[in-house]
């Protein structure tokens, strides 16, 4: 495996860095307890926005890591604020037409009743993996992420439903119904046979036969173009797949792992932060994205702990490796009310060969700031995920 001589974050420095987020965290509270944080910041600065956005579970996982760390009651309370908001929404059928049901209940209310027993934590959680079986599509056994159930032109899955289905293995931990991690897997075995090339490269996202369910084509949203490899994408490929080994032990899953993981790191600058695409490479003008280095060591991290003591180690450097180049280089240590934690991340950039819409590029983003804490939080305790 390649390897890299940066900077190793130590278990003192990885507190350290971890106190200067949970202050920030702190510092923010007044504005993200009866609303949610934007996706992603304009000047480093989070707008405040409703309940309503795929990436608003990320700032109550960032409140409930600060619990963590501090058992300060005023993260509790915030955190089960918005408990309260999550049930309502997911009750009230706000926004939940999508397969983001995990990003958004995970980090929150999952969360939420493994470190304090809310009843309402695990009914929204529930709710939210009964909506994501909505999405389930026998023919092709996959969820569809987006657009009316069925139609052609969105008869696809993307990759960053990897990180969607530990909610439905959840579901069915705490509730004894097997039904959930059975249409968790089938998604993932689809997912792994279509989404990764033979390079080890990922698709962002893939479109199925609504007649047949055969595959039919590879495709990107975010990434730069089809054929290149989303970096946020290929990230959300290594954590999902040691997730998904977690709960399953298949190991395909690992293998899967491996060869992601292997792909990522070749891609890499020098300073372990990858372009937003990683057709990009050292000496490229084009925006990084620090929260893809953030999701990757969150998967080391996970794999670490099934892997031989040799490759235990290693997976467990490389992620304090790329943690301490986020800290050192990419992490805010002040700033006004509102501010991000970690710069430098790429939310959706436009280019001459995808269809997204330009916002958040080189800035703050909402789920880098969670997987840095997250990060960080591994390597301080043995931690239990949220996810």
């Amino acid at each position: 495996m390649k390897t890299f001589p940066n900077k190793i974050l130590t278990k003192s420095q990885a507190e350290q860095a971890l106190d200067t987020a949970v202050a920030l965290v702190r510092q923010n509270l007044p504005l993200y307890t009866d609303h949610c944080q934007n996706h992603s910041s304009v000047h480093d600065i989070y707008p405040q926005c409703e309940n309503n956005q795929w990436t608003c579970g990320f700032w109550p996982g960032e409140v409930w890591l600060s619990y963590e760390r501090t058992s300060d009651a005023a993260f509790k309370n915030t955190a089960l604020t918005l408990v309260d908001s999550f049930l309502y929404r997911i009750e009230n059928k706000i926004e939940v037409d999508h397969h983001d049901m995990g990003f958004l209940y995970s980090p929150s209310c999952v969360a939420a009743y493994k470190l304090t027993g809310s009843e309402k934590g695990r009914r929204a959680a529930i709710l939210a993996a009964d909506q994501l079986c909505t999405r389930f599509q026998e023919k092709g056994s996959f969820f569809q992420a987006w657009g009316p159930l069925g139609a052609k032109d969105n008869y696809r899955y993307i990759i960053d439903c990897l990180l969607n289905v530990p909610l439905l293995y959840w579901a069915s931990e705490t509730t004894g119904d097997a039904h959930y991690a059975e249409l968790a897997h089938r998604h993932v075995t689809t997912c792994l046979a279509n989404s990764i090339r033979p390079d080890g490269s990922t698709y962002h996202t893939f479109f199925m036969d609504p007649v047949t369910g055969a595959p039919v084509r590879g495709a990107t949203c975010q990434g730069y173009k089809d054929d290149s490899c989303w970096a946020r994408g290929q990230a959300w490929g290594v954590y999902g797949t040691a997730i998904s080994y977690r709960y399953t032990k298949r190991p395909e899953y690992l293998e899967a792992f491996r060869r992601v993981l292997s792909y990522y790191l070749d891609r890499l600058p020098e300073d372990l932060i990858p372009y937003w695409d990683m057709t990009f490479t050292e000496g490229d003008t084009e925006p990084r994205d620090s929260s893809s280095a953030s999701i990757v060591a969150c998967g080391l991290l996970e794999a670490a702990k099934y892997a031989n003591p040799d490759q235990a180690a290693e997976y467990t450097l490389l992620a304090a490796q790329m943690l301490g180049s986020v800290a050192e280089h990419y992490a805010v240590r002040q700033g006004p009310q509102g501010i991000g934690l970690v710069r430098h991340g790429t939310y959706s950039k436009k280019s001459p060969y995808n269809t997204c819409t330009p916002e958040g590029v080189d800035e703050c983003v909402s789920w880098g700031d969670y997987f840095y804490m997250e990060g960080l939080t591994r390597l301080t305790k043995d931690w239990t995920l949220y996810w």
